[in-house]
C-alpha cells in the first residue's frame, strides 16, 4: 500500500537555527543570545548570530525547496523578531520578513506551516520571570494574536510550541539549552504549567484573530519506547513505558500529553512528584485542554523494552556496534511505526510527524558534491516503518524531515549536520546533499522511490 494520496510530504527548520540577523532591523535578543555568550555553554562559543543567514537569503533557500518538491515547509516565527521586547510595540520589520517568506512560499506551491515558539523566547520577558511567570501565558496570547492576524489569511496551518519538555528539562532543570537556569524541581514543574498554559491561550488566539480558516496542532518531542520482541507482553511494556513516570525529570509524555488531549494530569505522575507539583488554579486544565486538529510529534531514535517476570519491565542495552547518529543517537526505524500507533490509541488525533532526521559528518567532495548515503537508508528505513503505520490504521497526514538545512544545533553549535542541503558556514554557500535528489524522488513518487 502506498501513501495516501493527499499525504503531505514536507521539510523543517527553526528561526534561531537558520535566520542569522540576530539583531537586524529592531530584532530584540532572546534567550538564546544571552545563552551564546556564556563561556562553554556552546560547543566552539558558536551563536546563531549569523547561522545560515536565512533572513537575507530566504528567496535562494525556497527556490532550493521547490527544487526538492516539498509540498510544505515547517518554520518557526522568532518571538523577539515580531515583538522585540515580547510584548508591547511590534516590529514592522520583522513581521515584513514573515510576510515576503511566507508569500514566496506560496508563490512557488509550497504550504506554510507555522510553529509559534521554537526556543527563542524574548529575553525581555525572561527578566521578568520568564516561564516562571503566570502572565507568560498571556504574553504568548499577546504574541500569537499578533502573528495570526498578520498572516492567517494566507497561513492554514499552526504548531504552538516545539518540544515544551526539552527546553523545559534541558533549559530550566538542566541548564544545557538557553535560559541555561538550574532550577528547583517544584519550579521546574511550575514553568512547565504555565507554557502548557500558554498552549492554550494561544490556540484561543488562533482562533479569535485569524482572518482565514486554520487547524491548530502541537508538537511535542518523544522519547520512543519499541517492543524488545514481538509478543504481546513486550508490546504491553513498552506500551506501558511510553507514558510511564520514572525519575524526577519532565521529559515524561503523559506530563506533556494527557493535559492538553484528556483534559487531566497523569495520575502516576501527580503522585510520583509529590509535593512539588504545580498550583492548579480553576479553569486551568480547561485552557490547556483547548481542542486542537492534529498531533504533531517529532521522532527520531528510541529504547527497546521487554517485559519481566514480576510483571514490570526493562530497557535493552543497545548492543555494541549497534548504528548510530553522529550525535551518538541510536538509530531506531521501529520508533515511527509505534509512536504514532500509541499516540493515536491513546488520544484519538490525526498525526503529523513533524521531525525526523539525522546528524551525519557531511562535507562537499573535491567534485563539488555531497553524499549521504546515511541519511538516505535512516530515512527510507523510517518512512518504511511510518508507512506500516498507516497500513495498520492510524491516520497519519504527513511527515516533515529535519532539516532543511544544515543549522545551528543549539548547545552542539555547528558540529551536527542534520540538512538535506550542506551549508558552508564560512561563505554561505548552499549545496543539496545526495539526500535531497532522493528526497525530491520519494516525494514525485509519494513514496514509491522508497522501494527502488
Amino acid at each position: 500500500m502506498s501513501f495516501p494520496k493527499n499525504f503531505v510530504w514536507g521539510t523543517a527548520a527553526a528561526s534561531y537555527q537558520i535566520e542569522g540577523a540576530a539583531r537586524d532591523d529592531g530584532k530584540g535578543a532572546s534567550v538564546w543570545d544571552m545563552l551564546c555568550r556564556k563561556d562553554g555553554a556552546v560547543y566552539e562559543g558558536n551563536t546563531g548570530d549569523v547561522a545560515c543567514d536565512h533572513y537575507h537569503r530566504y528567496a535562494e533557500d525556497v527556490a532550493l525547496l521547490k527544487s526538492m518538491n516539498v509540498q510544505a515547509y515547517r518554520l518557526s516565527i522568532s518571538w523577539p523578531r515580531v515583538l522585540p521586547t515580547g510584548t508591547g510595540t511590534s516590529n514592522e520589520a520583522g513581521l515584513d520578513f514573515y510576510e515576503r517568506l511566507i508569500d514566496a512560499l506560496l508563490a512557488a506551491g509550497i504550504t506554510p506551516w507555522v510553529t509559534l515558539f521554537h526556543w527563542d523566547f524574548p529575553l525581555e520577558l525572561y527578566y521578568r520571570g520568564g516561564w516562571l511567570n503566570r502572565d507568560s501565558a498571556d504574553w504568548f496570547a499577546e504574541y500569537a494574536s499578533l502573528v495570526a492576524r498578520r498572516l492567517g489569511d494566507r497561513v492554514e496551518h499552526w504548531m504552538t510550541l516545539n518540544e515544551p519538555q526539552v527546553y523545559i528539562n534541558a533549559g530550566h532543570h538542566e541548564g544545557r539549552h538557553a535560559p541555561g537556569d538550574q532550577l528547583a524541581f517544584h519550579e521546574v514543574l511550575r514553568a512547565a504549567h504555565n507554557t502548557l498554559r500558554a498552549h492554550g491561550r494561544g490556540v484561543q488566539a488562533i482562533r479569535a484573530s485569524s482572518p482565514g480558516p486554520c487547524r491548530i496542532g502541537y508538537a511535542p518531542a518523544s522519547h520512543p519506547k519499541v517492543p524488545a520482541t514481538n509478543s504481546p507482553a513486550d508490546l504491553e511494556a513498552a506500551r506501558r513505558a511510553f507514558f510511564a513516570t520514572k525519575g524526577k525529570h519532565v521529559a515524561t509524555m503523559s506530563w506533556w500529553l494527557d493535559p492538553v488531549f484528556l483534559g487531566k494530569y497523569p495520575e502516576e505522575a501527580w503522585a510520583y512528584f509529590g509535593r512539588d507539583v504545580p498550583q492548579v488554579e480553576a479553569g486551568d486544565m480547561e485552557l490547556i485542554s483547548q481542542p486542537v486538529d492534529f498531533f504533531g510529534v517529532n521522532i527520531y531514535s528510541g529504547d527497546r523494552i521487554r517485559a519481566t517476570a514480576d510483571g514490570g519491565y526493562e530497557t535493552v542495552p543497545v548492543p555494541p556496534g549497534h548504528p548510530r547518529t553522529a550525535f551518538n543517537w541510536a538509530i531506531v526505524p521501529e520508533a515511527m511505526y509505534f509512536t504514532p500507533r500509541f499516540c493515536h490509541e491513546r488520544y484519538k488525533k490525526p498525526i503529523v510527524v513533524t521531525e525526523n532526521g539525522i546528524s551525519c559528518t557531511d562535507s562537499v567532495d573535491v567534485h563539488g558534491n555531497v553524499h549521504d548515503p546515511l541519511r538516505i537508508d535512516f530515512t527510507r528505513r523510517y518512512l518504511l516503518e511510518l508507512e506500516r503505520a498507516i497500513d495498520s490504521g492510524v491516520p497519519i497526514e504527513g511527515y516533515f524531515h529535519w532539516s532543511f538545512i544544515d543549522n545551528f544545533e543549539w548547545a552542539e553549535g555547528y558540529r551536527q549536520r542534520f540538512g538535506l542541503v550542506h551549508c558552508d558556514y564560512a561563505t554561505l554557500e548552499r549545496t543539496p546533499k545526495a539526500s535531497a535528489k532522493w528526497y525530491a524522488e520519494v516525494i514525485r513518487t509519494n513514496g514509491g522511490a522508497l522501494r527502488t
